[in-house]
């Protein structure tokens, strides 16, 4: 079945954040299918500025404990001490959801293509990654947080001083049907010129 150009808009429109997730997971073969679309965003000069890392299972509580050491060391930045309440959640926020996508730049150096290029092509990557779980049938959350880019996630993450954690897309099956978006007032958004 063939999409109408209204009924593929009128799909994408209905895209929602959905913060509880459960099982099932995209199988390794979905998520392959979701980053080949990813890879598909604008890239000047074919760069490729981003990459993907798939965490699930038990690889989960490794990285719930390096945002528990990037708590730590922020906190005590600002002579700060965490409570173990907050140190407990921390440790298991990526227990959210059964599978978290994350996706890292990759900057390199080119006259022709600034930072800011690569960025926003990982941003689009992001989107066609999110659009691409929810054709096959999942849902997904955009989630960084101030953590993301402390010195102990980057580290875990392998990703070096001039590049970014740009999102941790959590994705899984929602237990319930996804909300209907309200209708936007796209007009304080918009200008057209002649």
């Amino acid at each position: 079945m063939t999409a109408s150009p209204e009924q593929l808009i009128d799909w994408i429109k209905s895209r929602r954040t959905i913060g509880n997730l459960q099982l099932p997971a995209p199988t390794h073969e979905q998520i392959r299918m979701a980053i080949e679309c990813a890879a598909t965003a604008p890239d000047h000069k074919k760069l490729r500025p981003w990459r993907f890392i798939v965490t699930e299972g038990e690889a989960r509580q490794q990285l719930g404990q390096a945002l528990l050491e990037a708590a730590e060391a922020q906190a005590a930045r600002e002579g700060d001490k965490l409570s173990d309440k907050t140190r407990h959640k921390t440790a298991n926020l990526p227990m959210r959801a059964p599978v978290i996508i994350t996706v890292v730049t990759k900057m390199q150096e080119h006259k022709k293509v600034p930072p800011f290029e690569q960025m926003l092509s990982a941003g689009a990557a992001v989107q066609n990654l999110l659009l691409a779980l929810m054709a096959q049938g999942f849902s997904t959350v955009w989630r960084t947080g101030l953590l993301c880019n402390e010195p102990a996630v980057k580290a875990y993450f392998d990703v070096g001083d001039d590049d970014y954690v740009t999102a941790f897309v959590y994705t899984g099956t929602s237990p319930k049907n996804n909300p209907r978006r309200k209708p936007m007032d796209i007009e304080p958004l918009l200008r057209f010129e002649r």
